[in-house]
C-alpha cells in the first residue's frame, strides 16, 4: 500500500500511551533499562524484562529503548557535547534524516522523547522510504535559519542513498540553500552512520551509536525545539527533567 501520509504527526494511540498518567511508569521503565544496560545486559532481553514488568505496549517499549542508556555512555556523551556558542564559525556535519524527521515531528504535534542523555528523539520510522510531508519545507527553513543564526560556517548534510526519495530531498534542500544563501552541501552516501562516526568535524545527531563514538556533537534538535518550538509535545522519559544537569536515574533493580 502506498504511503499517503501528509504529516509526521502523532500515532492515534499516543495520547493514551504517552499521556500524563503514563509518564511516571515510562520514566521508571527507562531508569530500569538504563541500569541493566550499565551492567552490560543485552538490550533485547533487558527490554523484554522491563517491558513485561511494566506491561508496556510495543510502542512504549520502543520509546523506552530509544530513551535509555548506561550511565557510562551518558557521561561520555555529555563530555563530548558542545554548546551553541562553541560551534559558531565552525563546520557541522548533520545526520540528515535523524535531525530532519525530529523537527518535522515537532512541527506536526508528534511525540518527542527526552531521554536520559538529554537528547530529543522522535517515534517516526521510514522503513527504507522517505516521504515529503507538509512539515518538510518548514522544517528545512527552520533548520537553515537556526544554523545561520548561530553562524555555522558550513553545513554538510548526510543522507542514506538507499532510502527512496533521498535524491528528491537533496534537490529540494539545494534549491532552498540557493534561495536563502545557506552554505549547505548535501551528500547521499551508502551509510551515513559510518561517515559520521569517523569525521573529525562536530556532528548533529541523536543516534546513540554515533554519539558513543564521535568526538564532538551538538544537541541540535533540542536547541531548536527549546528556542523556537515551545509548544512541541515533549515526553520526559528520564526521572530528572534536566538529565544533562541532574544525577543519573535510580532503578528499582538496585
Amino acid at each position: 500500500m502506498p504511503d499517503r501520509r501528509r504529516h509526521r504527526g502523532p500515532h492515534p494511540e499516543d495520547e493514551s500511551l504517552f499521556g500524563h498518567r503514563q509518564v511516571s511508569v515510562l520514566q521508571q521503565a527507562t531508569a530500569d533499562l538504563s541500569w541493566l544496560l550499565g551492567r552490560r545486559y543485552a538490550l533485547p532481553s533487558s527490554l523484554k524484562l522491563v517491558g513485561d514488568r511494566y506491561q508496556l505496549t510495543a510502542r512504549q517499549r520502543i520509546a523506552v529503548s530509544r530513551s535509555s542508556c548506561s550511565n557510562e555512555n551518558r557521561q561520555k556523551r555529555l563530555a563530548s557535547q558542545v554548546s551553541v556558542p562553541e560551534i559558531s564559525g565552525h563546520h557541522i556535519c548533520v545526520d540528515g534524516y535523524n535531525v530532519l524527521t525530529s523537527i518535522e515531528v515537532a512541527l506536526s504535534g508528534g511525540v518527542l522523547l527526552r531521554g536520559v542523555d538529554g537528547c530529543l528523539r522522535d517515534m517516526a520510522s521510514m522503513h527504507g522510504s522517505y516521504r515529503k510531508v507538509a512539515e518538510t519545507e518548514p522544517a528545512l527553513r527552520l533548520l537553515g535559519e537556526f544554523l545561520a543564526e548561530i553562524e555555522v560556517s558550513q553545513c554538510y548534510w548526510f543522507f542514506d542513498e538507499p532510502v527512496s526519495n533521498s535524491g528528491r530531498l537533496r534537490s529540494l534542500m539545494l534549491s532552498l540553500a540557493r534561495q536563502y544563501g545557506w552554505n549547505w552541501t548535501v551528500h547521499l552516501v551508502p551509510d551515513p552512520d559510518a561517515v559520521l562516526r569517523e569525521t573529525d568535524q562536530c556532528i548533529a545527531t541523536a543516534d546513540s551509536e554515533i554519539l558513543n563514538q564521535c568526538g564532538c556533537w551538538i544537541n541540535l534538535v533540542r536547541e531548536i525545539v527549546t528556542t523556537h518550538l515551545p509548544a512541541a509535545w515533549i515526553v520526559e522519559m528520564a526521572i530528572s527533567t534536566h538529565p544533562d544537569r541532574g544525577q543519573s536515574p535510580r532503578s528499582r533493580f538496585e
